[in-house]
């Protein structure tokens, strides 16, 4: 963890510093360092990060699946744009960070100072477990980041909301985000498998309010899931797992394997 630069406080906006098992302001608001190094920022009615964003089931099997590979072509395209686009110890951002996976790879490919959120308490649990050097992950809202304005070089952020006018407040002018959406062809075959008229997604390019959209790269491939435990898995990853029949969802559990196409459009926006 790095001790020159700390998020602010979630309720006041003052710089937060460490203060025995805590991080805490000069307004005397403190949060307690949970004992695997991450810190609950969230406050209001949400405070408590429990039943906000996925549950531990969902968490615990997303870093499974992550571990395992499938996605590793994209890991290493982030990674890769992350240490091309920054100069010397950049401060990068992994918003709405999951369980850590891509910002172990980017840490890894690239000395950085590094900070990570996400609304579920479970998924920050996992990604400050992996006890990355010279990096902080924190319970919050991306609504309300935790930072100070123009304090980022690199930002991340995928398959999660996007909030313009807070990814444009914390990057620096010279800095860039990226942002990864869905292909065309994202796991068109895994929807073949559980819908009678699957369809093809858009691409539509957030709107980036004052951040300009600045390049546009693809990563696609075609994986083989090994079995029905990471069907399950991928599928509770989509946006198709809330909005499912029962019946279709039946239809993944009578799968062994599956080959489906991976498809991702990263959007690199800067000033």
């Amino acid at each position: 963890m790095n001790t020159q630069f700390f998020p602010v406080c979630p309720v006041c906006k003052a710089p937060l510093q460490p203060f025995g098992g805590a991080l805490q302001c000069e307004n005397r608001h403190s949060f307690d360092l949970a004992k695997e190094g991450y810190v609950n920022l969230l406050t209001g009615q949400h405070k408590s990060g429990e039943r906000t964003g996925d549950s531990r089931a969902m968490a615990r099997a997303r870093h499974a699946f992550l571990e395992r590979g499938y996605f590793d072509a994209l890991a290493r395209e982030v990674a890769r744009q992350a240490a091309a686009l920054t100069g010397d110890a950049p401060t990068v951002l992994d918003i709405c960070c999951g369980e850590g996976h891509y910002a172990q790879c980017v840490a890894a490919a690239k000395p950085c100072r590094l900070f990570g959120f996400d609304l579920s308490k479970e998924m920050v649990r996992l990604a400050a477990k992996r006890k990355i050097p010279n990096a902080l992950f924190f319970v919050a809202n991306l609504a309300a980041i935790p930072l100070p304005d123009a304090s980022v070089d690199f930002a991340m952020h995928l398959f999660a909301p996007f909030h313009a006018p807070e990814f444009a407040r914390v990057l620096k002018k010279d800095g860039a985000l990226i942002s990864v959406i869905p292909g065309r062809d994202h796991l068109f075959s895994l929807k073949a498998a559980v819908y009678d008229t699957p369809y093809r997604n858009d691409e539509q390019a957030p709107d980036g309010g004052r951040l300009r959209l600045l390049e546009r790269t693809r990563v696609k491939k075609t994986i083989r899931l090994q079995s029905a435990e990471d069907i399950r898995a991928l599928f509770s990853m989509t946006p198709y797992a809330y909005r499912t029949s029962q019946s279709d969802l039946t239809k993944l559990d009578r799968l062994e394997t599956l080959e489906t196409e991976i498809d991702f459009v990263l959007l690199r926006y800067g000033f």
